[in-house]
């Protein structure tokens, strides 16, 4: 049944730059209309107390630094795509999605590790897969037991043995198989990723830098994988740490990514 998976994988590699249109068109709308709304308001605001009006900032809201992701300066086409389903009865329901940005993600190391969110324990096998733009064969293809819990999960490259190569696009998948005979009705979210150089002044931050702010050296570089793993590690080592996960949900957040990010705030 495998040839009917990689032809949904092949329908979704035809048809990523349409949906990627949808999505930046529809995104492009609301914020134009958020924009507009905004100044309305802040407007009125002034005439009203004769001062200027500050949005307020993630910053503003804590004492605490804020991961900031700097999307990197390169046109790509929308790197995610499916997401959360809904079963027949709210006792099947669950949400489904990889934890990337809405383009392509960039890393620097040849085995990153990815991360992907599922609402709740399921009892179906997860299928990871990546594979390299306009190629059919995959790179990866492992199933995996189902998570025994909701929530962050990963999955890094070197447990498999595979390198990414240097500035190619790869999508990369998670796939929920609720019907081993009938892969049509395969639940899947993708997203999308791509090794590059590293930046030159990226070395001696690390070194001048204590280990703790690796995250936010590289959310400022545009590396998202490499932030989401080093903070995802920190987590690791200290899963009770509230002020970490705040942090991954605000990395989350910034990116759309908001119900998982809800879902480590209420952790």
């Amino acid at each position: 049944m495998n040839h009917i998976k990689h032809f949904i994988i092949a329908v979704f590699i035809v048809a990523w730059p349409f949906l990627a249109m949808a999505v930046d068109s529809s995104e492009t709308k609301q914020v134009k209309n958020q924009t507009s709304d905004q100044k309305a308001t802040g407007k009125a605001d002034v005439q009203q107390k004769g001062e200027e009006v500050k949005t307020p900032t993630p910053a503003d809201k804590t004492s605490k630094d804020i991961l900031v992701y700097k999307p990197p300066l390169r046109g790509s086409p929308a790197g995610r795509v499916g997401g959360g389903t809904r079963g027949a009865t709210e006792r099947e329901s669950f949400s489904l999605m990889v934890l990337t940005p809405d383009h392509i993600g960039l890393t620097i190391q040849e085995q990153p590790c990815l991360y992907w969110f599922i609402s709740k324990p399921i009892l179906h096998p997860v299928e990871l897969t990546v594979i390299e733009r306009n190629v059919v064969n995959p790179l990866l293809e492992k199933v995996i037991k189902c998570p025994e819990r909701g929530g962050i999960q990963g999955f890094c490259l070197a447990d498999y043995g595979v390198r990414l190569r240097r500035n190619v696009q790869y999508k990369w998948f998670v796939t929920i198989v609720t019907d081993p005979e009938h892969r049509s009705k395969d639940i899947l979210a993708g997203g999308m990723i791509s090794l590059v150089d590293a930046p030159p002044s990226l070395h001696s931050k690390l070194k001048e830098a204590i280990s703790s702010k690796a995250p936010y050296i590289y959310a400022e570089e545009g590396l998202w994988y490499d932030a989401l793993r080093a903070l995802s590690g920190m987590i690791d080592k200290s899963p009770g740490d509230a002020e970490l996960r705040n942090q991954r949900a605000a990395l989350l957040e910034q990116v759309g990514l908001v119900e998982p990010a809800e879902f480590e705030k209420n952790l």
